[in-house]
């Protein structure tokens, strides 16, 4: 069973151990976060908060039984009734659907709650997962683009279709 969560403060511990873990998996397909983020992570996760709280991002981890973090999902960049959509899973969790369950439920979430229409999402073209779990949530390729200097797609997503 898992449960996807808005971020909140007690969050951190768990958070950090989800990104230290897997920060290798991530890097193979995006941009490390560096050495910065981990030694400054409390900082910084006070600062998501905070701008969390001002509306200007919506921050969600998907977490097991046990309170482990096994995703992040979040919504950045709110304005207009929009905002991009990125995620991140364990490497543990991947292939396993939970990638594609976390997106639809951040879809509702970011309708019924926080009144967006529009979703945008970016990937590089060799991610098939991610390409794979965009497709299946009803996101549409809208544009080519360079994305951290290699081949990537934009996508869109209505969120006033039924489809959410």
């Amino acid at each position: 069973m898992t449960v996807l969560e808005r971020l909140r403060p007690d969050h951190a511990p768990a958070l950090l151990d989800f990104e230290r873990r897997n920060r290798a998996y991530f890097a193979a397909s995006i941009p490390d976060r560096g050495d910065d983020y981990f030694t400054r992570f409390d900082e910084r996760h006070a600062e998501l908060l905070a701008e969390q709280a001002a509306g200007v991002h919506h921050f969600h981890v998907l977490t097991d039984t046990g309170g482990a973090v096994l995703g992040r999902f979040n919504l950045v960049g709110v304005e207009g009734g929009s905002a991009e959509l990125g995620y991140r899973m364990a490497e543990s969790a991947a292939g396993r659907g939970l990638a594609t369950s976390g997106v639809r439920q951040v879809c509702a979430l970011a309708f019924e709650e926080y009144g967006l229409t529009v979703l945008r999402a970016e990937t590089t073209v060799d991610n098939a997962g991610s390409r794979a779990v965009l497709a299946r949530t009803g996101f549409v390729e809208a544009d080519a683009i360079t994305l951290v200097g290699r081949p990537g797609l934009r996508f869109t997503r209505d969120l006033a279709d039924a489809g959410r």
